[in-house]
């Protein structure tokens, strides 16, 4: 971190001389910090995958859950600060259930990204706050739209994707998924989350973790549903499956 941010950074309102908010870069820093998140977009379905640290073997196995349902129809998953997504998620499911009353059907995505992405970026102008320590990724599938993709950064900037990836191992998991295709069916897109972030799990600095998955498309009927079951199985058994194909290929160098 440049020592140019001395004096600029206690304010989230203040910029530096080159330009820069570093209240914003801290917040990135702790997404950084958190275990990755990954989203990939199917021709009929969205997957979100999640990368949970277990810190404690104490924990109840679905203790800080980073993946959260905001509409019937759209999922959400957060890298960074658990506390902060717990927060935006209550204020996503707000401006849906507003809108639902006003309109009597669910949200778009895209409207509902503006409307958290302009509620993250309100917290980036006045000194009386700080930004949202959190990356968050938002999908959806309906028969009109079909499936969608959307990332928030700190900053509060939105894009919509094909694959995106936040955390730990964010250049690596975007490498995996650069690589995938853009039209494949659920048990592919089910199975190659599976073995990314099983892939970029960092053994040595995180000995534990837990996979969790959020899907919504066709095949749910387009509810969006957190681990369910089967598929949540088969993307655990990939990613196992991935893993051993990767040592027993360094053994064998």
């Amino acid at each position: 971190m440049s020592t140019i941010g001395t004096g600029y950074d206690l304010s989230a309102s203040q910029f530096s001389p080159d330009g820069r908010v570093f209240q914003i870069d801290y917040a990135s820093k702790a997404v950084e910090k958190s275990g990755t998140v990954i989203g990939i977009r199917g021709k009929d379905a969205v997957v979100l995958a999640v990368e949970k640290i277990i810190s404690s073997k104490l924990y109840e196995p679905d203790a800080g859950g980073r993946i959260f349902t905001i509409e019937k129809n759209i999922g959400m998953a957060v890298a960074g600060l658990v506390a902060d997504g717990n927060y935006v998620a209550d204020i996503a499911r707000q401006e849906a259930a507003n809108y639902r009353q006003q309109f009597e059907h669910a949200i778009p995505l895209k409207h509902l990204c503006d409307r958290v992405a302009g509620y993250v970026h309100a917290y980036t102008l006045y000194s009386a706050v700080r930004p949202f320590g959190l990356s968050i990724i938002l999908a959806s599938w309906d028969e009109v739209e079909g499936p969608q993709l959307y990332k928030i950064e700190p900053s509060g900037s939105s894009f919509g994707y094909f694959a995106c990836a936040s955390g730990k191992a964010k250049q690596l998991a975007k490498t995996e998924m650069e690589k995938l295709k853009t039209d494949m069916k659920i048990d592919d897109l089910v199975k190659s989350a599976g073995e990314i972030i099983y892939k970029v799990h960092d053994d040595l600095k995180d000995a534990d973790f837990r996979f969790e998955m959020g899907l919504v498309g066709r095949v749910t009927e387009g509810l969006h549903l957190i681990n369910p079951p089967e598929l949540t199985e088969k993307a655990r058994n990939a990613g196992d499956a991935a893993n051993k194909e990767e040592d027993s290929d360094n053994e064998t160098r």
